[in-house]
């Protein structure tokens, strides 16, 4: 029989040292906030239920931490009086009754699944609680975790320490598991004799050996269960998020000449044998396909490229960008809410908003879709193996035929039909020999107003 579990996620942290106007597990890593990505690490862990305890910013936060395979209750915390405190600000909901218990918090977004699931695998194996811990070597502030012959003996505040106690580096992680029947009477046996007059969630490792019951510790990396006071750690938990989903990256067989310069999105999709150049940012709701190459300076949201298209160097591809196969997207152009057929290209200096391109279309420099009316937006369509000259403007709603040819320099106010050529330009005229008048015209405009300044 499956075990049922309750996860009491603490986010009511004030934001005070990150100088912010919002909770700070609304702050985002990868674009999105930092609370959705502990959510999805207990989803994945197996559990069902949580409980999210909040502070400022509540309905924000519990709208961040929404998750279709995740029933969530929200309890508020009205004072801050330790981590024990705050779990049981969700008494009433423990009360109903799980077999296990697992506490996290909302600022660890870089927590995998697996140190969850091996803590509650440890409760289920008899254990009264579980901790995760980390091994580090700069201990610090950390609570250390004081194991002998494999059990946990109790979890040491830094500041409650002897010195012999300092020098561990097996650290407390903060994150625990803990026999969802025996969940509550641990916690109210907490209570606030230490040096800050807290109620320390730590503490129920001695309250449950005292009680003849057994806790354990279980191990994960440091750089998983890094939390976020401050503006420079969050910083650098996005650095840990980046590098590990790079790597994982490269491992399934994306090649990145630069690493260290790729910025991903939390749910960035890219398929292998795909080349990425330096200095790519990749916003929300991108998905890449094989043989796709995404050349330097390029930024990409909410586009999707299939296999064998290029992107770049200097291009921006805006949500609704779908590039098809091996079209083409080049330098200093923009793509939004529009369809680019297979093997056609927007070669350089051009913008394509809110338009459909054909297969093998030539979309010529400094072309513009005219697409805002200053209230509206309007379509643009372009057929298959058309022809659009340099420095034309396609005013939309507007439609170009199947191989049509607009020529350069062409304001395109009305449809063109197939295989049409198009001329929207005023009539070029010839003045002979009157080059020679107006440079000396404008020579003699240019000594008169050098003299007036001398």
């Amino acid at each position: 029989m499956q075990r049922s579990c309750l996860a009491i996620v603490l986010a009511a942290g004030e934001s005070t040292r990150m100088r912010s106007s919002v909770s700070k597990v609304l702050h985002p890593i990868a674009g999105r906030p930092m609370i959705a990505h502990v959510m999805e690490s207990l989803a994945a862990a197996g559990v069902g239920e949580a409980a999210l305890v909040v502070g400022r910013d509540a309905e924000a936060v519990a709208r961040a931490a929404a998750r279709p395979d995740l029933r969530i209750h929200t309890v508020e915390q009205t004072e801050r009086l330790g981590t024990g405190h705050a779990v049981l600000a969700a008494a009433e909901i423990i009360a109903r009754g799980y077999d296990d218990l697992l506490v996290v918090f909302g600022d660890t977004p870089l927590v995998t699944p697996q140190p969850l699931k091996e803590a509650l695998a440890a409760v289920a194996a008899g254990n009264d609680v579980a901790t995760i811990g980390f091994e580090t070597s700069r201990p610090g502030g950390y609570g250390r975790l004081i194991v002998r012959d494999g059990e946990l003996i109790a979890i040491r505040e830094a500041k409650d320490a002897t010195a012999a106690e300092l020098a561990i580096t097996f650290c407390n992680g903060g994150l625990m598991a803990i026999d969802g029947r025996k969940a509550l009477d641990f916690l109210r046996a907490i209570t606030n004799q230490n040096a800050k007059g807290e109620y320390y969630l730590t503490d129920l490792v001695e309250i449950a050996r005292s009680a003849g019951g057994r806790a354990v510790a279980v191990r994960a990396s440091e750089a998983e269960l890094g939390g976020c006071n401050t503006r420079a750690e969050l910083a650098h938990l996005e650095a840990l998020w980046q590098a590990r989903r790079r790597d994982e990256l490269m491992l399934s067989g994306v090649s990145m000449i630069a690493p260290d310069t790729v910025y991903l999105a939390f749910d960035t999709e890219i398929a292998g044998d795909v080349l990425i150049e330096p200095n790519v940012v990749f916003g929300p709701g991108v998905r890449i396909e094989r043989d796709v190459v995404i050349h330097a300076f390029s930024h990409l949201e909410g586009a999707h490229v299939e296999s064998g298209a290029s992107v770049g160097p200097y291009a921006r591809l805006r949500p609704g960008a779908h590039l098809h196969a091996k079209a083409k997207v080049g330098n200093f152009c923009e793509v939004k809410q529009a369809e680019i057929g297979a093997g056609a290209k927007v070669n350089h200096l051009t913008y394509i908003g809110d338009a459909v391109v054909g297969a093998e279309t030539n979309i010529g420099a400094g072309t513009i879709t005219c697409n805002y009316d200053g209230v509206n937006k309007h379509m643009t369509r372009i057929g298959a193996h058309a022809f659009i000259g340099s420095n034309s403007a396609l005013v939309a709603p507007v439609a170009i035929g199947d191989g049509a040819l607009v020529a350069s320099g062409s304001v395109i106010t009305e449809d063109v039909p197939a295989d049409a050529v198009a001329f929207g330009r005023a009539r070029q005229e010839l003045k002979p020999g009157r080059a020679p008048i107006l440079r000396a015209r404008y020579q003699a405009m240019k000594a008169e107003r050098q003299k007036r300044q001398d």
